[in-house]
């Protein structure tokens, strides 16, 4: 079985010389394979004639084109297609009453795809896309396996699904008015107190939608879904700006929908949330774009250490070449004094009634800082003293010699740029992107090669976040500040930025600054770990940096949160408040993980 997918988005026939059309070794023979449909403005292939030799896959000067060669037995479980030449999905996740279902995968592999099926917002097509599916169809299809009665339910609407969407930012455009006003109108006022109190949403009751920060506007929208009656609440990336303290509260209240007997599924990036909230987890893998494949479902903890092996053994499926590895005992790293690269002495900031006070500090060569406090602490603040955009009113950053600095900010929206990601990277950073170098040090792993002839203004948050990392690590510097990169990246994503900043850290014999609120991803990109603490909007507290056990240590107790290490992974997993090793690690005052804690299990 052949599946042929063109991006619209990048095939430009109004650009190119019909490439694609003219090398196709069975056009030349006559059989129309390939050709410019000019009513969509773009190639089509058809998958059944094609022989898959991939000439108009290398010839595309846009990368636009993508031929794969699945299973032909993978076809009865085709679910859903887009359209001609488009994404496929096969098999769907299967809701279990009273548990939360767990998502991953990487982006683009059809995970929000299977959430909108799932709320009924979209129908399976089985591939016939020509065609509006009927529900007698479905229910056939599905004949047996436990989603037959769930869309049997589904079509005589016996249940009802409440679905938050991934993109929270885009609510203030049709959502108005005052945040508690909104609220009201679609809970009981008892239900409305205990989510209010839940999510810590006083400060904000009696803002205006478009007043709210993303962090905000998340809470508000997982309000507003746990305040619905439904039958089963589909949750897509509900810790997507927020910190750590706020992340266990969502997760926390995502439990409680659970434990009434509803249906719950979750799409989730943060291992650890995803860890903490889901009873199980379906793996979703295939080529993000091209297709996807749900897996069959595991337990939660087998599930998440099967995908960082990058081996499912039961489908005899590798989707990674190399397992992501953790170390139990980070080693703490005694610095020369010649290796310090710059230093601070006590910072005061000060503006609109906030307060960062930061500790005497310094970072060395080669040390990647994890930045980790709540949001509105100050972190970003005490990165822009770094690097010359603000001020401190008292104290002063000091090197030894000349640094230069490269900045990757926080909000992606800051970037105004009409063209093309090629010519915003070549007059970012003065570098050519074929370079050999570049490519295999960056752009491949960040899987960047097919953007870099989009409109930087058409490009997605997962897109823009890589392509903003890549232009700061691509550049010449000595210092690299990465103020929350992993925000909008998925779980592969997120690993291979880490690797790349500890890789270059390194070889370049520079220091990273890494702002980042996904504890997993801090625990394996970070030397040194930097802690801010105090009242979010009003004051904020810098500790120097320091050790990553110690550091960490000090974070979680600020959370009032311990975690332990998986004894195969050594990934670190949240413990469930009050469980026996919770007691014990905070009795003992080792809220990161217990250093013999090989023997002792959670109960």
């Amino acid at each position: 079985m052949r599946i042929a997918v063109i991006d619209p988005a990048l095939c430009k026939p109004r650009k190119c010389n019909h490439e694609c059309v003219r090398v196709c070794p069975l056009n030349r023979t006559g059989t129309k394979t390939v050709w410019i449909d000019e009513e969509v403005n773009r190639a089509i292939i058809e998958e059944n004639l094609c022989t898959g030799c991939g000439i108009c896959v290398k010839k595309c000067p846009y990368k636009a084109i993508k031929i794969i060669n699945l299973p032909e037995e993978l076809e009865k479980d085709l679910v859903y297609r887009y359209g001609p030449n488009a994404f496929k999905l096969y098999r769907l996740p299967i809701p279990k009453k009273g548990m939360v279902v767990g998502i991953i995968g990487q982006n683009g592999v059809g995970k929000s795809t299977a959430l909108r099926i799932l709320a009924g917002e979209i129908l399976p097509n089985m591939g016939d896309y020509g065609k509006e599916p009927e529900w007698r169809e479905i229910i056939k299809f599905f004949r047996g396996s436990e989603l037959q009665p769930y869309f049997e339910k589904l079509s005589r609407g016996e249940i009802r699904a409440v679905h938050k969407i991934q993109s929270v930012d885009k609510i203030p455009r049709y959502v108005k008015g005052v945040v508690g006003d909104i609220l009201e109108r679609i809970g009981e006022r008892e239900h409305i107190e205990k989510i209010k109190r839940d999510l810590d949403l006083e400060k904000i009751w009696n803002r205006k939608m478009d007043q709210l920060s993303g962090g905000e506007l998340q809470k508000v929208a997982i309000a507003a879904m746990a305040l619905r009656d439904a039958d089963i609440y589909l949750i897509d990336e509900p810790a997507s700006y927020l910190d750590v303290k706020e992340r266990l509260r969502v997760a926390r209240l995502i439990r409680s929908l659970a434990a009434e007997d509803k249906y719950v599924v979750i799409v989730e990036h943060d291992l650890a949330v995803l860890d903490y909230t889901s009873d199980l987890v379906h793996i979703i893998y295939g080529e993000p774009g091209v297709y996807g494949i749900v897996s069959l479902p595991r337990g939660i903890r087998a599930g998440i250490n099967t995908y960082l092996r990058g081996f499912l053994r039961e489908e005899n499926i590798r989707i990674r070449n190399e397992p992501i590895v953790f170390h139990l005992r980070p080693a703490p790293t005694e610095w020369k004094p010649e290796a310090t690269l710059i230093s601070w002495t006590r910072l005061i900031k000060k503006f609109n009634g906030f307060k960062l006070e930061v500790e005497p500090g310094e970072v060395h060569i080669g040390e990647v800082v994890g930045v980790l406090g709540p949001n509105g602490i100050g972190k970003t603040t005490f990165v822009k003293i770094l690097a010359g955009i603000l001020e401190p009113e008292e104290g002063r950053v000091e090197t030894k010699k000349p640094v230069s600095i490269s900045y990757k900010p926080q909000f992606l929206s800051e970037i105004k740029y009409e063209g093309s990601f090629r010519s915003f990277f070549i007059r970012e950073t003065r570098k050519d992107p074929e370079d050999p170098y570049l490519k295999a040090e960056i752009i491949r792993p960040l899987r960047l090669e097919p953007l870099f002839d989009r409109d930087l203004s058409e490009m997605s948050g997962g897109e823009l976040q890589r392509a903003m990392i890549a232009i700061t690590l691509a550049k010449d510097a000595d210092i690299y500040l990465l103020d929350e990169p992993m925000a909008y990246l998925d779980v592969e994503q997120r690993f291979a930025v880490a690797k790349i900043v500890k890789r270059l850290t390194e070889e370049r014999q520079a220091t990273t600054f890494v702002v980042e609120h996904d504890i997993i991803a801090q625990d394996f990109v970070s030397t040194s770990v930097m802690v801010f603490s105090g009242i979010p909007g009003r004051e904020g507290h810098a500790y120097p940096p320091q050790g990553l056990k110690k550091g960490m240590n000090l974070f979680l107790k600020e959370v009032g949160v311990t975690f332990r290490r998986d004894p195969d992974t050594k990934r670190p997993r949240i413990n469930k408040e009050g469980s026996w090793l919770d007691r014990y690690q905070r009795e003992i005052n080792e809220y990161y993980y217990v250093s013999h804690q090989s023997n002792i299990k959670e109960d």
